[in-house]
């Protein structure tokens, strides 16, 4: 059976991109909310000798996430899942963001854990935002209840957003979110080791994107204090995708990859107010 690639969130941006650069190896199914999207992102990668398809899909509502799994199984082996999707601070209210991007993580975990097969792997993209915001504002000790209530993880984290000025919360809601997206694939590495699965995060951090560009204005100062001051280019992280994905890497799971032009290590972290 043919190999396929999953990707959420794949009919723009840093999604499609991939799509484009493991189109080569792969069988591509991309998902997205919108068709029109969906559709146009397919023929461009038809276009280019890919083959693709699309399926509709909010990963935030457990059964879609299903209904998509069981539809990649029927096209071939799934042996790469790409996790894109998620809302930036200015896409929706600081608890559609949560559910998009922290439920939305579990979604796709717990349910593409029982269909990737052996030496796949599962590709959660966080952000740079997951590491930027102080330790002590992440509820982190409530992230385990994801797995056991997601109503009661739900409300947890939405009290902690709570907790700052409401101009703020969308904000809060986006980086708590990222973070629970790192805090996952370390905290259950073990478990999809079983399967034979690696999984683990990467936190791109500005690229040039349509969600990037709805926060240009806010994004220009963390460019100025990067290392490599510029917008990173979808291609590059698309490249990483691949290189991670591939089994030569077959020992690297659990793990967060920063590729963010440095703008950590050159000590971005008073830029963020909360």
């Amino acid at each position: 059976m043919k190999e396929i690639c999953v990707i959420t969130g794949g009919g723009s941006g840093m999604g499609l991109a991939a799509a484009k650069e493991l189109g080569d190896e792969y069988q591509i199914l991309i998902t997205g909310r919108t068709i029109e999207k969906l559709q146009a992102a397919v023929e461009d990668l038809k276009m280019k000798g890919i083959e693709a398809e699309g399926f509709p899909c909010d990963v935030s509502d457990r059964r879609a996430v299903e209904r998509l799994a069981e539809y990649a199984s029927n096209m071939g082996n799934i042996k790469v899942v790409i996790h894109a999707a998620g809302l930036s601070p200015n896409m929706g209210s600081a608890e559609t963001i949560m559910r998009i991007n922290a439920v939305g993580t579990v979604n796709v975990n717990e349910v593409f854990y029982g269909k990737v097969i052996q030496n796949g792997c599962i590709i959660n993209v966080s952000s740079m935002s997951g590491h930027l915001v102080p330790k002590m504002v992440m509820p982190s000790k409530k992230y385990s209840l994801s797995t056991t209530n997601t109503e009661l993880f739900l409300k947890k984290m939405m009290n902690r957003v709570s907790l700052f000025p409401k101009k703020h919360q969308s904000g809060v809601s986006y980086s708590i979110s990222k973070n629970f997206v790192i805090w996952y694939a370390q905290m259950h590495a073990e478990k999809f080791a079983e399967r034979g699965i690696r999984v683990f995060s990467i936190s791109p951090g500005l690229f040039e994107t349509p969600m990037a560009d709805a926060e240009r204005e806010l994004s220009q100062g963390f460019v100025e204090k990067c290392a490599i001051k510029r917008y990173g280019r979808v291609e590059e992280i698309a490249y990483l995708f691949k290189v991670l994905s591939n089994e030569k890497a077959g020992y690297l799971t659990g793990i967060d990859i920063l590729c963010d032009g440095g703008c950590i290590a050159s000590g971005t972290k008073g830029l963020l107010k909360v």
